[in-house]
């Protein structure tokens, strides 16, 4: 899984690991050497198109039973603002990489008759918000990729979902926000609450697992019910 070091990765590998599944995750420094979460790490930073093919080719010899897409990143600006270099970097990193890992697992996927696919979209892949022109852009590229899998590679016994985390309680969030901000933002949830890491890995966990039999092709908000008040 890609961007298993910290946050909503983290939480994702450690589920896994939990039930027992050997985890390799990605990260963009570091030596490769586990820890807790990972068995091993693929180091490689997905904004360069050297290292994200390299990457790709790592991960097809691996041949993953299970392929999380969850490494992202983000930038804000008015729309008139938006720096064409930043716009590209995001949908290399949130679009492009994705892209060509599902393109890596797909022939042992298919080989075995069985896999499974779970992609990190967001709440702002669904529905719009303001200076998010580039992230959101890259969600719905998410979204609509998966389609394309699951459509395609269902009968192969390969099932694609998309999870789309509403605003979620990381460490990177309650720096940003502070706690008037993460009040503030509570409040305008029906479930009063954000959203926890666990709760976020738990659904891509059932997603990913031997469990989902027949789930494939959906883009599935866990927002507390944010996205549908």
């Amino acid at each position: 899984m890609t961007g298993a070091s910290r946050g909503i990765g983290r939480a994702i590998a450690l589920a896994f690991r939990a039930e027992g599944a050997r985890v390799v995750g990605t990260r963009t420094s570091g030596d490769g050497a586990g820890d807790d979460a990972c068995h091993e790490y693929l180091v490689a930073d997905f904004a360069d198109m050297e290292q994200t093919r390299a990457c790709a080719a790592a991960v097809r010899a691996l041949a993953p039973d299970v392929l999380v897409n969850n490494a992202g990143i983000n930038k804000i600006a008015p729309f008139a603002e938006i720096d064409p270099a930043d716009f590209l970097r995001i949908q290399q990193v949130n679009v492009v990489a994705p892209f060509l890992l599902c393109q890596a697992v797909i022939p042992g996927m298919k080989a075995r008759g069985w896999g499974r696919i779970v992609s990190l979209s967001s709440i702002w892949g669904k529905i719009g918000k303001e200076y998010r022109a580039s992230y959101s852009t890259s969600k719905f590229a998410i979204d609509g990729l998966t389609l394309a899998l699951a459509v395609e590679h269902a009968a192969d016994g390969i099932l694609a979902n998309c999870v789309a985390p509403g605003f979620t309680d990381t460490e990177l969030t309650r720096r940003v926000l502070g706690e008037d901000g993460i009040a503030a933002l509570t409040a305008m949830v029906p479930a009063r609450r954000m959203g926890s890491v666990e709760d976020v890995a738990g659904l891509v966990l059932w997603l990913g697992g031997p469990s989902n039999n027949y789930v494939t092709g959906q883009n599935i908000a866990i927002d507390g019910g944010f996205a549908r008040a």
